[in-house]
């Protein structure tokens, strides 16, 4: 067996409960070599929420919170602040994050709190059935759309910038490499960090987004659809908001790295430390 995943997984657990063909686990290994990259395992602790990317860090010999469906962010908000010494690596997906805990990414992006959230966004409900959610592409037929999805997709790293998330990146499974790269960064970023992670689901979105169940010409589709953004990370990019460029292909890459943002656990020891409060 692998010597990281020996040291980062907990075999006895296995196998996990992900589907085969799954981006789960590819997105579980690229956070372990961010993490092994850092030196900082020790120093992690992971948070979760209900959906089937939130069962990524039960798996890990780490210190987690698998919590409440929409209810990583509060959950992680509250344990960055009684342990600001902590790296918190948050998992989450698309309907857990943007739909019932949607109002959580708005605040806590807001706040530029120290938390690293990877969102697997595979465009629809997977575990509990096929259903749409806040992503799934206009047209898309599912269980809860079966004339074809009339809704816009919400674009989940244009609102986290627009809250004023200091550290925004979007890659795909099939950027393994640079997906690991990009939660080693957020992991060191002081402020609210967001990785939006295009990830296949070839159960449910293979029959319902992509007409194909083949994980691997899922992801081949990703290559083909996506474009790697090249514009100033430092200032919010004209075109690294989500939209679609003129092919009709979504931008990949790094958005946003503001480091001279302030992050609120900063903000929150410079309150307590005027009234003389020391933690």
């Amino acid at each position: 067996m692998n010597k990281l995943y020996e040291k980062y997984i907990k075999t006895e657990s296995l196998p996990t409960l992900f589907c085969p063909g799954c981006g789960n686990g590819i997105i579980q290994i690229a956070a372990m070599e961010a993490m092994e990259s850092l030196g900082c395992k020790d120093d992690i602790a992971c948070v979760s929420g209900i959906g089937c990317s939130s069962w990524i860090p039960c798996y890990y010999k780490l210190d987690v919170i698998h919590t409440m469906h929409g209810r990583a962010l509060p959950f992680a908000e509250g344990l960055k602040l009684a342990r600001p010494d902590k790296k918190i690596l948050v998992f989450t997906g698309d309907g857990d994050c943007l739909a019932i805990g949607g109002n959580h990414l708005f605040h806590a992006a807001a706040r530029n709190i120290d938390l690293t959230v990877v969102m697997v966004n595979n465009y629809i409900y997977g575990m509990t059935g096929g259903q749409k959610s806040p992503t799934t592409p206009l047209g898309a037929r599912t269980k809860t759309s079966p004339f074809g999805c009339i809704d816009e997709p919400i674009n989940a790293c244009g609102t986290v910038m627009a809250m004023g998330g200091s550290y925004v990146a979007r890659w795909t499974t099939a950027h393994p490499v640079q997906l690991a790269k990009a939660i080693a960064e957020g992991i060191e970023h002081k402020g609210f960090s967001f990785i939006e992670v295009l990830s296949q689901c070839p159960v449910q979105a293979g029959k319902s987004i992509w007409g194909e169940k083949d994980p691997a010409k899922i992801m081949e589709k990703y290559k083909e659809n996506t474009y790697l953004f090249r514009g100033d990370a430092a200032a919010d990019p004209t075109g690294a908001r989500g939209e679609k460029n003129e092919e009709g292909k979504i931008p990949i890459g790094l958005f946003r790295n503001d480091v001279n943002a302030r992050e609120y656990i900063a903000r929150v020891e410079e309150a307590l430390e005027s009234k003389g409060i020391r933690r």
